[in-house]
């Protein structure tokens, strides 16, 4: 049973629903669906699937993208209705007849409806009759069914002369053995004897070519080298071994100077050579801060000459005239025909820049749901209006849904008498402790009392590591050596951060992969325990497929292995290496557009100043460039 149609705006305003369909939904599935598939491009899915406590229901749409209407359906998901897809078509051709844009009801249509809904439903009923398949005994019918069923089905009983003789009807073979009488719906065929005699020919063909090779393998020529003879006039191959070992040229010892370097070598420890005085000095004379500064990611824009190439090249497959005359006059509405040559030459170019092939694809379909139906306008090429739609959800996905000032959510903490707690997470040797430090020197420039928990307390060197960074730039660790639980190490790092008065803690976690449970276990207990204000994943910005199977997994394990009915999940994004990719920026879309969580920090070099904000529009321009 249907639950609920519903007919609003793109803007969001309501303009029609029918709530006589059934009960009181449970929870919010039409706000889920906006928030969660329709903002983020995924409207190119065939159907979302929400659960809620006593409830789960499902939901398809379909869009008039020429008058901006989104035509929702909700029902339960166990149901499997037939005739939504049908319905929701008759219903967008309807509407759009009385549609008004200034006009915000329409009590009329309801009845419409009832009697849409009524056809759409005697059709799936037709056709559901139309589709059923007639039942095969083995001689428990009787009378007419009985001869039709052994008609073909039973090749050898008492009407199997009347079989035909090669099998056409789909029920019986040459042998007159019984087959399935469902040919189509189980995958059998009467083909399979030939498909198997082809590919008996093929390997007894086969038998034969290596029995032919077999004959001619040991050939004279060969025979000889094996042994080491050679023709007169060659040079010979085996010399090595008839003449014995070559000797072994020496190489030349490099020789060290005696006399020892004057300049220091080694510069992870200030504290042993300068003193406390001068680690203040070290850690500061890096400068400001990148994140502090607008900077925008340089990225040439293509010539109009070349755009034009370009476009040209997508639509060869329509012909140059269609071409030209669909921008000039216009074009009625768009399809997917249309659509196709532009969006398959926007997919190849997004995975050219490191986009995972899943998502481009998605991406594709989600443009391609977004312009169909809708008029081209004059004088407007098909992939300049592809372009711009693609560039518009590109944007919309890269930009935060919420607000990521943490420097005001840490002022809010501590106004509240507690300290912000920050996790990183990710997997092993990405960077998770360098931008930590980076992250700590950039609050510091903000009068941020900062302090590091070790809880990395698996990978040797991990806690010297931190403490190294914390003596550079001079602000308190919290360590307990290794073989710790991590959790138990977190919460007593907050505890002392609330006694001495620090702002933020930033916590340090073990590099792991996304498929290791016991230390995604140990991370969901972290996690659980201590309740932290933000979970920051930190990942490469050099993968691309990869990035969406370790984030998609970091969140499902906190998710799954968490005992909370309400588990916490990846807050924010760090980007490392961001400086070693040139233009192949696809990553960071493929990890927003895979959790759902911003981009928060971009690491972009090996001092502590190399740290950034992510300009969306600069990304965008650069994906599609």
């Amino acid at each position: 049973m249907l639950e609920q149609l519903l007919i609003f705006t793109r803007g969001g305003l309501i303009l029609w629903t029918c709530k006589e369909l059934g009960n009181a939904l449970k929870g919010s599935p039409i706000d889920t669906l906006i928030r969660s598939c329709l903002l983020e491009e995924r409207s190119g899915a065939a159907s979302y699937n929400y659960e809620v406590p006593g409830g789960s229901y499902t939901l398809k749409w379909t869009f008039h993208n020429e008058l901006g209407l989104v035509f929702v359906a909700v029902y339960q998901r166990v149901l499997h209705l037939l005739y939504v897809d049908d319905l929701l078509e008759m219903v967008k051709q309807e509407f759009s007849k009385v549609y008004e844009p200034k006009r915000m009801v329409y009590n009329d249509f309801d009845d419409v409806f009832q009697q849409l809904k009524k056809e759409a439903e005697d059709r799936a009923e037709k056709a559901k009759k139309s589709k059923q398949p007639v039942k095969v005994s083995n001689g428990g019918n009787m009378g007419k069914k009985q001869g039709a069923g052994q008609k073909g089905g039973n090749g050898g009983g008492a009407d199997g002369g009347k079989q035909k003789k090669s099998g056409e009807d789909g029920n019986g073979d040459k042998n007159g053995k019984k087959t399935n009488s469902y040919p189509i719906e189980n995958g059998h065929s009467n083909g399979d004897h030939v498909v198997n005699g082809e590919v008996a020919a093929a390997d007894d063909a086969n038998g034969k070519e290596n029995r032919s090779s077999n004959t001619v393998a040991f050939d004279k020529d060969k025979l000889k080298k094996l042994r080491g003879g050679n023709k007169p006039g060659k040079k010979a191959t085996t010399a090595a071994v008839t003449k014995g070992p070559k000797e072994a040229t020496k190489k030349a010892p490099r020789v060290w100077d005696d006399s020892p370097s004057k300049t220091k070598l080694d510069f992870t420890d200030p504290v042993s050579e300068n003193g406390d005085e001068n680690v203040a000095a070290v850690a500061m004379d890096h400068g400001e801060s990148m994140m502090d500064k607008e900077e925008i990611l340089s990225s040439d824009s293509e010539s109009e000459e070349e755009e034009i190439e370009k476009d040209t090249k997508t639509e060869t497959k329509k012909g140059w005239f269609a071409s030209m005359f669909n921008s000039i006059a216009g074009k009625a509405s768009l399809d997917k025909a249309d659509l196709e040559p532009a969006l398959k030459a926007l997919k190849d170019r997004l995975m050219t820049k490191n986009v995972a092939e899943e998502i481009a694809e998605k991406l594709c379909e989600s443009v391609a749901a977004s312009l169909e139906g809708k008029k081209l306008a004059s004088f407007t090429r098909i992939s300049s209006t592809v372009q711009a739609a693609m560039e518009e959800a590109l944007v919309r996905i890269l930009t935060p849904r919420r607000s990521i000032d943490i420097l005001r959510d840490v002022h809010a903490a501590k106004d509240q008498g507690k300290p912000y707690v920050v996790v990183f997470v990710g997997v092993n040797g990405v960077g998770k402790s360098t931008n930590l430090a980076k992250v700590a020197y950039w609050l510091l420039q903000h009068n941020v009392r900062v302090m590091m928990a070790a809880c990395d307390t698996f990978r040797s060197g991990a806690v010297e590591q931190l403490r190294t960074h914390a003596r550079r730039l001079q602000i308190p660790i919290f360590e307990k050596g290794y073989e710790k639980d991590p959790a138990v190490v977190a919460k007593e790092a907050i505890q002392e951060a609330a006694r001495n008065g620090s702002d933020v803690v930033l916590v340090d976690t073990a590099g792991r992969m996304q498929d290791n449970e016991p230390l995604m276990r140990a991370l969901s207990k972290l996690v659980y325990v201590n309740n932290p204000d933000l979970i920051l994943f930190v990942g490469e910005a050099l993968v691309g497929n990869d990035a969406v199977d370790q984030l998609s997994k970091f969140n499902q394990k906190l998710g799954d292995l968490s005992p909370s009915p309400n588990p916490r999940l990846i807050d924010g994004i760090l980007l490392t290496k961001f400086d070693t990719i040139d233009d192949k920026v696809g990553a960071a879309l493929s990890m927003v557009y895979i959790s759902g969580a911003p981009v928060m920090f971009v690491g972009c070099g090996q001092s502590y100043t190399d740290l950034k904000k992510l300009n969306a529009k600069a990304i965008v321009k650069t994906l599609l460039k």
